[in-house]
């Protein structure tokens, strides 16, 4: 049976697993490594340190589906309704732009990450580790040996690389020698932007007074984006304490990049504070960088993946092949399907 790897349990290597397992069965042995302490990548669920029930979403904070999407992803949408992980948005955000007619946007009541692990729970029988940080591939004849820090190297007979275009360009190995120059050259071009993000979690009983649930900020050089997250997913309790999340401007993101994240977070504090004079002091904060936050510009025209060797099948797939968003990621997840299906 072959093993199939797959880099990155974010959306698209979630999404990916478990389109595999449902329609291919019994034909592939699935591992999924990724190289955080848990499911979600760039959608990301953080846990209060005290009370694991108050969790804040540090990476995509909704989801917008275009009439397109809706119709032609309409099966997606479904089953994540279906099962209660999106519901609709019903709260106020203010300073939210509508680019087009008829966007439906969705919130997840258990956290933006539930949605990655439902794909990992309906991908059964994947071997799923989490802390496996990929740093060497390379070519052992019909098979790639994939090497991981603190770990034994691993043969497998096909590689799907899912993380941010930069970081399968830092790979090692001979793998970078296999790539054609106009692929690397298309990796190369592939940009993304940057920005900080602090997750507060509040005591229970607390009152944040504010007439939203979030906002986008326009006068400020720190923060374009503030969410009082469990008002925001409709699921305040009096039992837990209430979170919010804050998303700086990419500028800021940008200035600030190689900063120690101890430093950045008392100049988002300062000017949270400005901003929101009346607000109380939170229990604990977390302070996250994202240096590859949204894609920027994509590979050209989009293809939804890049197949760098087709023996043995190494294919990459990710919203830098798409576009950075929920249904950019399930496009290459079905793209990268279709390799599968054909090379294997």
């Amino acid at each position: 049976m072959s093993r199939v790897l797959i880099v990155g349990a974010g959306l698209t290597g979630s999404v990916c697993a478990c389109l595999l397992r449902r329609e291919l069965p019994n034909k592939f042995k699935i591992v999924v490594w990724d190289k955080s302490r848990g499911a979600g990548g760039r959608m990301s669920t953080s846990r209060s340190p005290t009370d694991p029930v108050c969790t804040v979403d540090l990476g995509a904070q909704y989801i917008t589906a275009t009439p397109y999407y809706a119709r032609i992803h309409h099966s997606f949408y479904e089953e994540l309704l279906g099962q209660g992980i999106l519901t609709p948005l019903a709260s106020s955000v203010e300073g939210m732009m509508s680019k087009e007619e008829g966007l439906k946007n969705y919130v997840t009541p258990k956290g933006v990450s539930s949605i990655v692990k439902h794909y990992l729970k309906e991908s059964a029988g994947a071997e799923v580790f989490f802390d496996r940080h990929v740093t060497h591939v390379y070519k052992r004849g019909a098979s790639w040996e994939v090497w991981r820090k603190d770990g034994e190297p691993e043969h497998f007979d096909a590689v799907v690389l899912t993380m941010p275009v930069p970081q399968i360009l830092q790979l090692q190995g001979n793998v970078g020698s296999l790539m054609a120059s106009p692929q690397r050259e298309q990796l190369e071009s592939v940009s993304y932007s940057s920005r900080y993000a602090l997750g507060l979690f509040f005591a229970p009983h607390t009152h944040i007074s504010t007439p939203w649930a979030a906002k986008y900020v326009a006068n400020s050089p720190c923060i374009r984006f503030i969410a009082i997250d469990d008002r925001k997913r409709s699921t305040e309790s009096p039992a837990c304490g209430p979170s919010m999340v804050v998303h700086t401007s990419v500028p800021f993101g940008v200035q600030h990049l190689e900063e120690e994240k101890e430093q950045v977070q008392p100049l988002i504090m300062e000017e949270l504070h400005r901003l929101l004079p009346d607000l109380p002091q939170p229990a604990s904060i977390k302070c996250h960088k994202w240096r590859y936050s949204q894609v920027t510009r994509s590979v050209a025209e989009c293809p939804g993946q890049m197949t760098l060797l087709s023996e043995p099948l190494l294919v990459c797939g990710g919203d830098g092949f798409t576009h950075s968003n929920f249904d950019g990621c399930i496009e290459s997840a079905l793209k990268l399907l279709e390799v599968l299906k054909s090379s294997l």
